[in-house]
């Protein structure tokens, strides 16, 4: 299993990735800069987090938008 964390401008996400589904999706977890989730909702008490179902590579989207990492320390 992989725990992703997903970020926008409203908040993080944590999305569980199971091994089935890297199996057939490694290429889009892994290569992502732009990535799509679809799954279920899973909420015990406090703790909030994503089931992955099917991942979707929207990379394509960001054309020639120069993307960096920014270090806030």
């Amino acid at each position: 299993m992989v725990f992703v964390t997903l970020e926008d401008e409203t908040g993080t996400t944590n999305v569980i990735v199971w091994n089935r589904l890297i199996e057939k999706q490694q290429r889009e977890l892994l290569g992502a800069r732009l990535l799509t989730v679809y799954g279920v909702w899973q909420r015990e008490v406090e703790v909030k987090h994503l089931v992955a179902r099917r991942l979707v590579d929207h990379t394509r989207l960001l054309g020639s938008l120069m993307v960096e990492s920014r270090d806030f320390h």
